[in-house]
């Protein structure tokens, strides 16, 4: 059974579903997805997106503003709290930087990366970080301000596999999405096959970046199988291997996130 540790359900392309959002997730039960952690970009968007958790007891959600998205107020470490809270979020996040475009200042993704930290810390909630052209400083706000006991995951990972051992070193689990299967990325192949099995993650970051065979369309949570299978192939494993040990991880991160007396969404 799989898991997609990161797709933005709000955000998918249901058109070949005719409109569909369980239409979509169907199709990927029936290819073995059991669970969809579905990611907010902005804090505007997580009540919906809460509503989508209600209606679909396999879906998940978690809180945050992603570091390029333009919002009308910067959030406060208490408004991603009140909110993560209010949704009943399991994670914090999409947060985290992101210098390869300069559409928000280098300056305001730092202070925004470091209240979404602080409010996981205080939640005790995984934090999940979009890193791209940013690795240094990412590691450095991470180790100031995460609990390595909670952790978090460096989604749709890119880099090299010293920037994946030393957020594991932090508590980080490191996420692959479909960017592993395209033919330029015999380097991040050799990270799957490098990172500890027990630290790995899966995601299809769906709607964007889907996986060969589908590169060019508009990706969604079914394609996850095709992540593992990659994974799998490169590392000289079975499909199930991947599945069983990616799906254990994520119940293991996740599920820590859930208060004392609080129904477990995992079980």
């Amino acid at each position: 059974m799989f898991v997609d540790s990161h797709c933005h359900l709000d955000r998918l392309d249901l058109s070949p579903h005719k409109g569909s959002l369980e239409a979509a997730l169907d199709a990927a039960r029936t290819r073995g997805v059991q669970r969809f952690l579905s990611i907010a970009t902005t804090l505007e968007s997580a009540p919906a997106m809460a509503q989508i958790t209600r209606d679909h007891e396999d879906v998940v959600m978690s809180v945050g503003v992603h570091p390029l998205a333009d919002v009308p107020e910067e959030p406060s470490v208490e408004a991603i709290i009140e909110c993560a809270e209010q949704c009943g979020a399991v994670a914090i996040g999409e947060t985290g930087l992101d210098f390869h475009y300069e559409s928000i200042a280098p300056d305001i993704q730092r202070r925004r990366f470091a209240a979404h930290l602080q409010a996981a810390h205080a939640l005790e909630l995984p934090v999940v970080i979009h890193t791209r052209q940013a690795r240094e400083e990412t590691l450095a706000l991470v180790r100031e301000h995460t609990d390595p006991n909670v952790g978090g995951v460096l989604h749709c990972f890119t880099e090299d596999i010293d920037m994946a051992r030393e957020a594991i070193r932090l508590g980080l689990y490191v996420s692959l999405a479909g960017i592993v299967t395209f033919a330029s990325a015999e380097a991040l192949r050799d990270v799957a096959r490098q990172v500890p099995l027990d630290r790995l993650l899966i995601e299809t970051d769906s709607p964007f970046l889907a996986p060969v065979p589908y590169r060019g369309r508009s990706n969604e949570p079914q394609y996850v199988v095709e992540v593992a299978e990659c994974i799998a192939e490169a590392r000289g494993i079975t499909v199930d291997e991947v599945a069983m040990q990616t799906r254990a991880n994520f119940y293991r991160l996740f599920a820590a996130s859930v208060s004392d007396g609080a129904p477990n969404p995992f079980v």
